[in-house]
């Protein structure tokens, strides 16, 4: 530990050249347990290691009852008991402003729509590759985008989130960070939060890098440390990376489908898929800047042509001989979203037999997962719990 604690200290000093004058403190990587560990253990020591496993994880707050990305949904996580809220998905204003949503195109979020004001600012941009028509955040200032309200994503799923429509306006994510500070507070337990960041590759080419303005804010706050109670997470390695240098909170690289490429790998040139990256060798090298991986639940347990699950891949024991964690995404009641063996009926706002497909996950020893239904997630635990 001498060793490391020394190698912790030289970070800290390259993360405080990093950020100017911005004095970050020593900082370090959290050491994780090998395996995942059943019986809801909390592990000893802080940081992540005081959090229940499987740690249930409040997708975009509990975005299966609220439109996601809102004070209304973060907070309903919260009540329903969520071990962590994933607040939020970070992109940035046209001043610079660290906003929560889920895509920077906001027209399916948000009622910019119906706004006159702002109709000229629809427009078509090239996102990741794929070219996408509406409205960017990175058009607006602040101040516009506090007068716009959000609204639910997928109405034909949630017809009855659309009942809150309008209710809640977009949060700045120091926003959140004071909003961690007071539920704390009221709760007398400290909450998490698991922000992304969403498309850095692209920001950084608009001038508006992600990583060092996040790093700001938690250091501001006193939350960039190994103990912070904030998880850090994107699909792009480099921006992973790139935080690794800057703050010492515990990170995760979110993996998509085996066949896609990270973005920043498209950028750069680097001909590796996430096939490449979930391999031993793969999974080693991010255990080398990161403490996690967020995959999707298809690269734990895969299905066939009908939608069914299939045999669990390799995945949660190379990860956890690499040192990594697991926290796939995402579980949500609707049968659409669910293996075909466990939706009832053909309804697409139906819920199915999501219990089941807990169950299923959970015995393949994952660390946690994301989902839109807190509740749900810890009922299914305490079950799976119960054996």
């Amino acid at each position: 530990m001498g060793t490391q604690e020394s190698n912790e200290q030289q970070r800290g000093t390259g993360r405080r050249a990093l950020l100017g004058a911005a004095v970050l403190g020593a900082t370090g990587t959290v050491l994780l347990p090998g395996t995942a560990q059943a019986g809801g253990a909390r592990h000893a020591g802080g940081g992540l290691r005081s959090l229940p496993v499987p740690t249930v994880i409040g997708h975009r707050g509990a975005s299966g009852y609220r439109p996601e990305h809102t004070f209304g949904s973060y907070q309903l996580a919260l009540d329903l008991g969520a071990d962590i809220v994933e607040a939020g998905d970070l992109v940035p204003t046209k001043d610079g402003h660290l906003v929560c949503r889920h895509e920077p195109e906001i027209g399916g979020t948000t009622d910019v729509a119906d706004h006159p004001g702002f109709a000229g600012r629809r427009t078509t941009k090239v996102l990741d590759g794929v070219p996408t028509t509406g409205w960017f955040t990175e058009d607006f200032t602040l101040a516009e985008l506090k007068t716009l309200r959000a609204v639910e994503r997928i109405p034909a799923n949630r017809p009855h989130n659309t009942l809150y429509n309008g209710r809640w306006e977009i949060p700045t994510f120091e926003e959140v960070l004071r909003w961690q500070d007071e539920q704390t507070r009221r709760r007398g337990k400290q909450v998490w939060i698991y922000p992304e960041t969403k498309h850095p590759t692209y920001f950084r080419k608009l001038g508006l890098g992600l990583e060092e303005r996040l790093a700001q804010l938690l250091r501001k706050h006193g939350k960039d440390k190994r103990d912070s109670p904030v998880i850090l997470q994107s699909f792009e390695p480099t921006s992973i990376q790139r935080l690794d240098k800057l703050v010492g909170n515990p990170l995760v690289v979110l993996l998509s489908g085996a066949t896609s490429r990270p973005w920043d790998f498209v950028e750069t040139g680097d001909p590796r898929t996430v096939a490449d990256l979930v391999t031993p060798k793969g999974l080693r090298e991010i255990a080398s800047y990161a403490q996690g991986i967020g995959p999707t639940l298809d690269l734990v347990v895969p299905k066939d042509a009908s939608g069914r699950l299939t045999t669990p891949t390799s995945l949660v024991k190379d990860a956890h001989a690499a040192g990594l964690i697991l926290h796939p995404y995402t579980m949500r009641n609707e049968n659409p979203f669910l293996p075909a063996e466990f939706r009832k009926g053909t309804d697409a706002d139906g819920y199915g037999d999501v219990f089941g497909a807990y169950r299923a996950y959970f015995a393949t020893g994952i660390d946690g997962v994301f989902t839109d239904n807190p509740d749900t997630g810890l009922l299914a635990r305490q079950d799976f719990l119960k054996g």
